[in-house]
């Protein structure tokens, strides 16, 4: 991905912020799917993300979506950056974008959190828990977004639509993805009706915390976000209890209870005690988050292989596709089903 054109970006800045001026950007890590940067325009401080360049599958990188669900959540309990302004002009910058108020926080991307103290790693893990359950408090027609997505049946559309992208994608089968396509519709839990604003990539990486306090201050990265049902956000923020560091920052096999980190039951546990009334969260729930996060890596994979990638790691991550698959399978198998121990 090419850098920014600092000229039509200064000329896009001017017509809104006349003050500004020495315009400087600073690409973030991260970001697999939509490039963000950092952008300094005098006194103004602001993050940017934009579409990719390329051939992208459809519905993909909606970042008119994540625009939207950043207004709607402004003024309720979820902590959310400002989004200011959306840009869909793609002549301007190459591809549609927008932007948003820049926070000083910390991100952590090694969820077995290094340097920290059992006390703040115990609380940064049940603060995500609280603010998990505070979104999915939101009620969608409450804040304009009640058409958002199509309430009901979820994971029987969820399933369909990443069974179809990973059937679309040009790179080899998966085996271990093959065979979740068949069992996951088929072994579906009966649709209770629960419908919530659901985040979609809800995970450790993209929240940012205080800058000494263990208390979440924005959930960020907004792009898969939806009508859904509150389980499948839920199952996949317990993915780290069932997979290694290797796999794209979980914590099996490391010592993570004496590190302070709650068993995935504790963190079950206070999402529920702040949480509307939901069914509990069963194996399906997690083997369809990492169904789906598989799915993800092949998309990944492809685009490194076309060279639209929005990160250089973008080659090393596709090739998690697979693993996850079998992490899936092995959920399924119960494999994991004794959380209670750090081993």
């Amino acid at each position: 991905m090419s850098d920014l054109d600092l000229a039509a970006l200064e000329t896009w800045l001017r017509a809104r912020w006349p003050d500004g001026q020495d315009v400087q950007t600073r690409r973030i890590s991260g970001g697999q799917s939509n490039p963000t940067w950092f952008v300094t325009w005098g006194a103004t401080r602001l993050v940017l993300r934009q579409k990719p360049a390329g051939p992208i599958l459809p519905g993909a990188h909606a970042i008119e979506r994540e625009f939207r669900v950043l207004r709607a959540l402004a003024p309720t309990g979820v902590p959310v950056p400002r989004a200011l302004y959306l840009e869909e002009d793609a002549s301007i910058l190459g591809t549609p974008f927008y932007v948003m108020e820049r926070l000083d926080g910390r991100v952590f991307s090694d969820c077995t959190l290094p340097g920290m103290t059992p006390e703040d790693r115990r609380e940064i893990y049940l603060d995500m828990a609280r603010t998990l359950a505070r979104l999915h408090a939101v009620r969608p027609d409450q804040v304009g977004l009640g058409d958002f997505g199509k309430p009901g049946n979820y994971f029987a559309r969820q399933i369909a639509r990443w069974s179809r992208q990973y059937a679309e994608s040009n790179g080899p089968r998966i085996a271990d993805l093959d065979w979740l396509v068949d069992w996951l519709p088929a072994n579906m839990p009966a649709d209770d009706g629960a419908v919530s604003i659901a985040h979609g990539d809800f995970r450790l990486g993209n929240l940012m915390f205080h800058p000494t306090e263990p208390r979440v201050i924005a959930v960020l990265d907004w792009e898969l976000s939806t009508l859904g049902h509150p389980l499948a956000d839920l199952g996949f923020c317990v993915m780290p209890w069932n997979a290694s560091p290797e796999e794209y920052g979980g914590i099996m096999g490391t010592d993570w209870a004496g590190a302070g980190i709650p068993t995935q039951d504790e963190f079950v546990s206070a999402y529920m005690a702040h949480a509307l009334p939901t069914a509990a969260l069963q194996p399906f729930h997690i083997a369809f988050a990492m169904f789906r996060f598989a799915v993800i890596f092949v998309g990944i994979a492809e685009r490194a292989r076309t060279g639209s990638a929005a990160s250089p790691e973008a080659a090393s991550l596709g090739a998690l596709a697979p693993r996850f698959a079998a992490r899936a399978r092995e959920v399924i198998a119960g494999a994991y089903s004794n959380q209670g121990s750090g081993s």
